[in-house]
Order: structure tokens, then sequence, then C-alpha cells
């Protein structure tokens, strides 16, 4: 169960920034395990739970270290991210609730990075047969978060006949809705997790919507 982070949390995240290599992190690594990697991993199986019985979902817990093969001059990242999504090849391409942890602060919400070009084809075909269940859902979840969910945009949008479609036609890719919180005293403690986990299950029918476009190869 997820206790919280602690101000160790941050100062460690913010060593690694500063001192991103083997030697300082060898001398903190308890400290990573310990404020960082354990209450992440736990904070993830905690924001699970609801998926369990929902067919095909994964959880990702993200490591410290970089992956070698991308020639990348630091050995660490400078931040820790969990992941919930479909087990598909490539989790850019499709939808995924997220919590991410650096030294500014966290970020939770809905992702979908970089979707295929026949993904938003579909989508724009989905929501031109039916409007109503989409622009329902966008008011829905704009309304329980409290946060706008915006995308980047085509610089020539596509046309549709309907004109309240027009915003969704323009666009192309990283369609967020997101909560960001900067490092402050509410960071710490498990209240933190209270909160992703509300956000999560608001977001949820987003993301299951998202989920009917996913690519698998």
């Amino acid at each position: 169960m997820f206790q919280g982070y602690t101000p160790e949390t941050i100062d460690f995240l913010w060593g690694i920034r500063m001192n991103n290599n083997r030697d300082w992190f060898a001398q903190h690594k308890q400290q990573y395990v310990q404020t960082l990697y354990e209450p992440t991993k736990a904070l993830g199986q905690d924001l699970f739970q609801p998926f369990l019985d929902k067919p095909g979902n994964i959880l990702k817990v993200s490591r410290i270290y970089r992956d070698a093969r991308l020639h990348h001059p630091d050995p660490y990242k400078e931040s820790l991210w969990i992941c919930i999504r479909q087990d598909v090849e490539w989790w850019a391409e499709n939808p995924c609730l997220y919590f991410d942890i650096c030294p500014d602060g966290v970020s939770y919400g809905f992702c979908l990075w970089r979707p295929r070009v026949s993904t938003m084809a579909d989508f724009r075909k989905a929501i031109s047969a039916h409007p109503e269940e989409f622009l329902s859902l966008l008011t829905e979840t704009e309304k329980a978060t409290g946060i706008p969910v915006t995308a980047e945009l085509y610089k020539r949008p596509k046309e549709t006949a309907d004109p309240r479609l027009a915003p969704y036609f323009a666009w192309r890719g990283n369609i967020i809705c997101v909560r960001r919180e900067s490092v402050s005293k509410e960071l710490f403690g498990p209240a933190l997790g209270q909160r992703a986990h509300t956000l999560f299950r608001q977001l949820t029918p987003l993301y299951e919507y998202f989920n009917q476009f996913k690519t698998s190869g």
C-alpha cells in the first residue's frame, strides 16, 4: 500500500539531476530504492486494482536506468513513472493512464502521445458516426476532473460537415488530460495516492473510449 513520498524522494531526484554518474548513484542506491522506487511501485499496484478485472490491461513501472542502446550520455533518468495501458508493442501509439515524478513535482492523468495517422482517421470516423457519444464524454470528463482535454493540432485541420466536431478534427496527437503538482508539503503522504486514484477513475471512460482505436503492431 502506498504510504507516500517524502522530502528525501525529491532530494534524491535533484541529486541525480545534478550528479548523473554511477559513483554518485552507487552511494545513494538505497535512498533510490527506499524513497523512490518502492513507493512508486506500491502506488502503481494501488492504482491498478480497478483494472485487474478489465482484460488486456497491464501495469508498467519504470526503472531509473536508461537503455544503454539509446547511447544517452547520462546513465540514469531524472524521473520515475507508472503506466496503465493495453498490452501493445509501443505505448506511445496507444492511450494510457500514467503517473510521473521528477525533481520539479508530479504529473498524472491520461495521455495518447503519438497515435498513428490511421488511428486518428478511425477516431474521426467514430465521432462523425456518433458525435453525441464523444461530445458527452468530453463534457463529463472535463466537468469531473476540472481539467481540459487538449491536443497538438494539424496545421491544416481535417474538414467536417459538423461544426461541433471541427476542433477535434484538428487533433493530431499528444491528447492529454493531466494534473500537475509542484513540490510542496501536499506532495508527501498517502493523500497523493488518493488524488491520483480519483483522477484515474474519472479518466477511465476516456481511456476506454480511445482504446477502441488501439494499435497492436
